[in-house]
């Protein structure tokens, strides 16, 4: 292990972290109607008053999440800024008590509903860290009800998210799904055994659906696979998603260290993070697609040869932790490799905090820094868990 790069890393990844938290503290709260801006340009002005609900659980999480684990961060204002986030996130059911918008205005009206389950999962999330830091029963029950709608939607009746099953329309198994839920099982269960034994049947079911997504004899992970998990015809089927790969990998490392589960650990690292990486990576300019084509055609996504900031933020994420577990160093390697790309091209010395855009070259296409989809979750949230593994690496706390 080469111990002082790895302090350097560890340093690095502190001093971003610090400075990206008091970018979103300084220029996303809304003092008037409560929750969070998200579509903040480079010098921090807000250019939308839209706020998307995701990235509201998502930030109330985030906060909520650094507050309770790094000491640092155990600050009043940080505390208070998740309640409000959590108080405005609430208008979004709408009065439905379980479905969530998608987008609000600033006031919290409903713009948008989206027919899938993402918005509940960070409404979820949200929750129920919250309630961990705040001692709420009441919001973690609340928490637990809504994931049981969820779990309902999913495996037993989607009408309720007002999707019609159309003629066409082959029933899908998305890596999506599954990635949340596994998601929300952890979250959920993690410190509370009893909770843990509640959803260990789905956490198992879960990791069967994301296993299915390996296709081709082990060669691909394929982003869509049929319902009885077989490999769909056309676009949709060859559809590749590299950062989505690796985030499902460290999802299924941190499942495996739960279960002490040696095979699952090993079907992580090789087929979610070794090998999505392998065939992600632009070997002419470094970093990595968004988006592949398993049989090498032009993706159908125009934006497939850019490269992103989430998908870099999962990397550094999944080599960390494979190698904290492992202690294989050509993971290891992969942790610098992404490093040295993703520190040399994503943040914004000027601006603070990172873009999120970036063209096949890694020059800069968009110059925001929150949007529909960027907030104050990926970049944290991977700052966060490097900064936490490489202490236990490092062997230091606090």
């Amino acid at each position: 292990m080469s111990v002082g790069k790895l302090e350097e890393c560890q340093q690095h990844i502190r001093a971003q972290l610090d400075a990206v938290v008091e970018f979103w503290l300084k220029h996303s709260h809304d003092t008037v109607h409560g929750g969070f801006f998200t579509c903040i340009g480079r010098d921090g002005t807000v250019y939308d008053e839209l706020k998307y609900v995701w990235l509201q659980g998502r930030q109330v999480w985030m906060y909520c999440r650094l507050y309770r684990c790094m000491d640092r961060f155990r600050r009043p204002d940080i505390l208070e800024a998740a309640k409000a986030g959590k108080k405005f996130a609430r208008v979004s059911t709408n009065g439905n008590q379980w479905k969530c918008a998608f987008c609000l205005t600033r006031d919290g009206k409903a713009v948008k509903v989206q027919r899938t389950i993402f918005s509940e999962c960070f409404y979820i999330m949200a929750m129920d860290e919250l309630s961990r830091v705040t001692g709420d029963k009441e919001m973690q029950l609340e928490a637990e009800q809504m994931m049981e709608q969820l779990i309902y939607w999913v495996r037993k009746d989607a009408s309720g998210l007002g999707r019609p099953q159309l003629p066409g329309d082959v029933p899908t198994n998305s890596m999506a799904v599954p990635m949340m839920l596994l998601c929300l099982v952890q979250q959920l269960s993690e410190g509370r055994p009893e909770t843990g034994k509640k959803y260990a049947d789905l956490g198992s079911w879960c990791v069967s659906e994301i296993r299915q997504h390996i296709q081709r004899d082990g060669t691909a992970i394929l982003e869509n696979v049929s319902a009885t998990g077989a490999e769909l015809p056309g676009c949709l089927g060859r559809l590749q998603n590299p950062g989505h790969a690796l985030e499902a990998g460290w999802f299924l490392l941190r499942y495996a260290a739960d279960n002490d589960n040696k095979e699952i650990q090993r079907t992580a690292i090789e087929k979610f993070v070794e090998l999505p990486f392998e065939s992600g990576w632009d070997k002419a300019h470094g970093g990595l697609f968004y988006f592949l084509d398993v049989d090498g055609h032009c993706p159908t996504q125009l934006e497939w040869s850019m490269k992103l900031w989430w998908p870099h933020s999962e990397a550094l994420v999944a080599f960390l932790m494979a190698y904290s577990q492992t202690k294989n160093p050509a993971l290891l390697e992969n942790f610098f490799r992404v490093y040295e790309y993703t520190f040399s091209h994503f943040p914004d010395s000027e601006g603070g905090e990172w873009f999120g855009y970036l063209t096949q070259e890694g020059k800069v296409a968009l110059d925001f820094k929150g949007g529909p989809f960027k907030g104050f979750f990926h970049v944290p949230r991977c700052l966060y868990m490097c900064e936490s593994l490489l202490d236990d690496l490092l062997g230091k706390h606090g």
